[in-house]
Parts: structure tokens; sequence; C-alpha cells
């Protein structure tokens, strides 16, 4: 398990802390795995050509690391609304041991924080499973190809080192790939809460 040695105050049923997790840094150019979630109204989204970037994020209602870039999520999601950019936000926790990551929570958090892209629930954790994501945040882009060129973090800020949440990384990932430009493959991987996985069908990396 890729940790570091920051602590991760995430909340259970009992107030438990663990070593925050990094992303697995899936292999670029890995093709982006097909989904079909729903949102918490019901209405289905897939990934589907057409787009000239796809962005895929692993997120949660509850996480610290989340909590603290929500609004740079917000801003990313109207700047690059009308670029072409498909934008997907999904959550993965199990919801019997964080029930407030539900999907109902979880449409009164999109429509806190101002989210302009869908929010999806992935009930059985295998798309998840398939990004081989480990923490909130996680982020993926895709070019139109849909072929993995970005995987890491948003951009240097943390909970408690007073940098600014700018999205830079991520952004300038995006801006690559709109231009026609090839994304640096010196990536920095993403960190926070794990995924809260169903206990007993953790993945292999966890």
């Amino acid at each position: 398990k890729s940790q570091s040695l920051l602590v991760c105050g995430c909340q259970q049923q009992e107030d438990t802390f663990m070593a925050a997790v990094e992303s697995q840094m899936l292999e670029l150019g890995t093709r982006a795995p097909a989904f079909s979630l729903a949102d918490p109204d019901g209405n289905i989204h897939t990934l589907a050509p057409g787009a000239d970037a796809y962005l895929v994020m692993f997120i949660c209602n509850h996480c610290p690391f989340v909590i603290h870039v929500r609004e740079e999520l917000a801003r990313i999601g109207r700047d690059y609304k009308d670029r072409n950019v498909s934008i997907f936000a999904i959550s993965s926790n199990d919801i019997r041991t964080h029930p407030q990551d539900a999907p109902q929570h979880m449409k009164a958090e999109a429509e806190t924080s101002g989210y302009a892209f869908p929010y999806l629930f992935d009930e059985d954790q295998s798309v998840a499973k398939a990004y081989r994501a480990a923490c909130t945040p996680d982020f993926y882009v895709f070019d139109a190809k849909m072929s993995l060129v970005y995987r890491g973090q948003l951009d240097d800020s943390r909970p408690s080192n007073n940098k600014p949440v700018d999205g830079r990384d991520l952004r300038a990932a995006l801006d690559a790939v709109l231009a026609g430009e090839s994304v640096s493959e010196r990536q920095t991987p993403s960190i926070g809460c794990n995924i809260k996985w169903t206990p007993g069908s953790e993945p292999d990396y966890f």
C-alpha cells in the first residue's frame, strides 16, 4: 500500500485516522475503462466518444482532501464546460460504512459546491477498480482517442501546507490536450483518504 506520512482524518462510524494514500499512477496510454453509472437522480451517464478531452475524478463527500479542493473542482467544471471536455466525478465509497457518501448526500454536495458535471455513484466499486483508483481525490485525463495522458494530483496544495488551490497540474494537462500538445510525463501522484472499499472485496493494490 503506497502511503505518505500525512494523516487523513476520515471519520467512519468512529473517529479513525490513517496515513493518506497516493495514486496508483495507472500506465500512461491506457484506454479509458468504459462505465455506465447513475447520478443521484437515476440518470445514466457513459463515457462516450466525441469529446476533445475527458476528465474522470474519484471523489467523495466527506474526505478532507476533497473538501479542501472542491471549490477548484467546481471552477474547473465551469471553465471547461464549453471546451468540449467530458467531465465526470465518481464516488465509490462503501455507503454502509460511510453513509454520508450516499447518493442523496452526493446530490446535496453537488448542488452546494456548484458542480457543473455529473457526480456518479459506483455502487459495486467496479469502476474504481478498473481505473486502479486508490484515493480521494484521484484524477485521470484522457485525450480525444480516450488514451490516458495524465494521472496524478490537482496541484501542490494539501489541507495543511498553505499552498494555493489553483488546479495547476490538472489544468496544464487539459490545456495541453486541447491545444494538441503533448502532456509532460513528469507527473506527481495525487494523495488523499483511501477509497472506502467494501470489507472483503478490497482490490489487490490496496
